[in-house]
This record gives C-alpha cells, structure tokens and sequence, in this order.
C-alpha cells in the first residue's frame, strides 16, 4: 500500500463544563466551561471500535497530521500518521486534542476568565496530568466512543498515556508510552525549574499578567533553549553542529558565533511566536508532580485489565534514560499485562520519538494489529 497524506485538516473544538457541571481538577478547584482543540483523521467504524487517541509532548497541539488552509507544514507527526502509516487511517479512527492549559485552542492562562472577562494569568487553577485525561475522556464520550483501541504518546505524551493505562484501564485496550517515566527524577525537575525560571525573571513576565502588552518573549526563548538542549544528544549535536562556527558573526563580544548557538536562538526565537510563557509554566509544574503510582491501588486496578502494553525507548535518550523505561516494565509484567518492550538504536536523543520513523511503523504496526485482532 501507498503511504499517502491527508490533504487539508480542520481543527474543531469540544467545550463542555458550563457551570452547573465544571470540570473537578485534582487540586479541588472546578474549572469551566472547558474548551478542547481537537483534530480527527480517518473514519470511526460501525461498532466504534478502531479510535486511537494521539497525545501530544509538552510543545505540540492538536495538529497532529496533515495540512491547514494555507499552510505548507504538516502536523507534528504527520510522518506517523495517514494511509499506510503506522497509525493508518485506512483501519483507524485517529485523535488527536491540544491538552487543557495549553495555548492552541484548548482553555489555557491565556484564555479569558468568564467572572473577569480577563485572560486568566496566574488565576488559572493549578493543573494536573490526570485533569489533561480527564479533560480527554469528556471529549471521547462526546465522540460516541465507549473503549479507544489504544491510547500512544511520547514525552509528556506518555505520561498521558500512563494516566490513561492508571487511571482509565477500562476504557482503553492498549497503551503505547514512549520515552518516558513513571514520575520525573530530581534533575528532570531541576531542568524544568531552570526553565521556569527564566521565564519568570523576565521582566515583562509582571507576574503572568502580560496579555494586551509586550510577553516574556526572552524568557520564553531561553527556557527553550534549555529545553533542546535536553532534547538532543551528545552524539546528535557533535554531528550537527560540531565546533563549526556560523558564516557570519561579528567580531568576539559574546555573540552566537559557533553553530550550535544559533540553532538554540533561532529555536528559541520560533517558540515565542506560537506558545504562551504561561502554559509553560503550568505545564511543566504538571509534568514535575505526576506520579502514576501516587495515589491510587493501581496495580490492583491492573490486575483486572486485560490491557495490552508496547513501551518504547531510545538508547540516546538521556532525559528520560532507559532505566525509568524499564521501571514502566517491571510494574506492567508485575501487574500481569501482556507487555512489549522495545530499545531503539538512535543518535537522535530524545527527539527520536518525532524523528525515527520506520522503527516505530514497523513496532507499531504490528502491535495494533494484535489488539485489533484480539490476539
């Protein structure tokens, strides 16, 4: 078969939780209404039975696959994503939503406050990964569908995906966590403080109320900055980069000067223009207190599934190093789930989730054709 894409997308949106019935988060507070971007590709069968659900990394959003009006760049993962692809679109229903308190579509900071008809700034609750998924299971019973195939993401995307597996196991018959962790280590949350710290001591971050004037945006860029570098391997950058200095530069008053620097300012720069410094903060706070064993019987709650399981892990990730990969294991063989294991050879660092693709077609698709078929 042909691998094709899917021509132009249209993101639509869910929005539920109007006062009566507010969303409850996991700090307590109620949050509502609730508005999710969300993107679907392929058709829902007859029996409702072939929806996978796409969670996005800490970055992405909605669009997952295909183009936009107007647009010449495709989805996040539009590589993994269409006819004849890993999750293909001539067998699967495929969904894909901006998570709650991001910024591209879904209620976020950014979004007004309707009590102050204000964006919300630092008013907005504080998040967890588990409100994220539960935001999503509002929006899966909206789309008619009892138990998703499978439920698949990489970096933040993966610990959606554990929430699912922890805390929603009769609703999905598969999971597939990618380059991730149970819970995040001491340094995973020293390099997100990093970040936000930086965004914070901007001085036009005034304490999250910057909407309608000038944003963070050197906060924001050198939070990312931090952020690729941990993206990226050693290996990767030496290739890459090396010690090459840029064509032009100026004489030695600490400028960009070598390669790798103006690749990090000019990832930083291209951030700013389509992520909110707020979300930032919110949602590397989630990612740094989600705990999937925290709080909850959840091996017994395994032990009832018959879910089936594919971790994923690349050898050069040093993020999220295969040690807590294989922690995931451990706990799903401990719980009696059918359970993959998978290490892939890459030079590519954590970003080999977005970038190895044939790997992960062949790993992938394989496996939800053993969920399909029952075997």
């Amino acid at each position: 078969m042909e691998k094709g894409n899917l021509g132009k997308i249209e993101t639509k949106y869910y929005t539920f939780g109007e006062v009566s019935n507010q969303l409850l988060l996991e700090s307590g507070e109620k949050l509502g209404p609730v508005t999710l971007a969300y993107e679907t590709y392929g058709l829902l069968n007859s029996a409702r039975s072939n929806a996978v659900l796409v969670l996005h990394a800490l970055s992405g959003d909605a669009h997952a696959a295909g183009y936009h009006e107007g647009e010449k760049t495709a989805g996040w993962w539009d590589d993994m994503i269409g006819p004849g692809k890993a999750l293909d679109t001539d067998k699967y229903f495929i969904i894909c939503s901006n998570v709650l308190g991001g910024c591209q579509g879904s209620t976020g900071p950014s979004s007004l406050n309707p009590v102050t008809k204000q964006p919300y700034g630092l008013d907005f609750p504080v998040l967890g990964i588990r409100d994220m998924v539960n935001a999503q299971e509002k929006l899966i019973d909206h789309l008619g569908i009892d138990c998703l195939l499978a439920a698949i993401g990489g970096s933040m995307g993966g610990m959606q995906v554990l929430e699912w597996m922890f805390s929603h196991s009769q609703r999905v018959k598969s999971v597939i966590p990618i380059s991730i962790a149970l819970r995040h280590s001491p340094q995973q949350i020293a390099f997100n403080e990093v970040a936000r710290q930086a965004i914070m001591a901007d001085t036009r971050w005034n304490n999250g109320s910057y909407y309608g004037g000038n944003p963070p945006n050197r906060g924001l860029a050198l939070a990312r900055m931090v952020g690729h570098i941990t993206y990226m391997s050693d290996r990767s950058m030496a290739e890459k980069f090396g010690r090459r200095l840029k064509d032009e530069r100026q004489p030695f008053k600490f400028t960009a000067d070598f390669e790798v620097e103006g690749y990090l300012h000019h990832r930083g720069k291209s951030f700013v223009g389509r992520f909110d410094a707020n979300s930032y903060l919110y949602i590397t706070k989630a990612m740094d207190y989600f705990d999937a064993l925290q709080g909850q019987n959840s091996l017994l709650k395994l032990k009832d599934s018959r879910m089936k399981v594919l971790v994923i892990a690349f050898k050069s990730d040093w993020l999220y190093p295969l040690y807590q990969t294989q922690e995931i294991v451990r706990i799903c063989k401990k719980a009696g789930l059918d359970t993959t294991y998978c290490e892939i050879e890459s030079e590519y660092g954590h970003d080999a989730f977005l970038l190895e693709i044939d790997e992960q077609t062949h790993l992938i698709t394989h496996f939800l054709e053993r969920v399909k078929n029952g075997d």
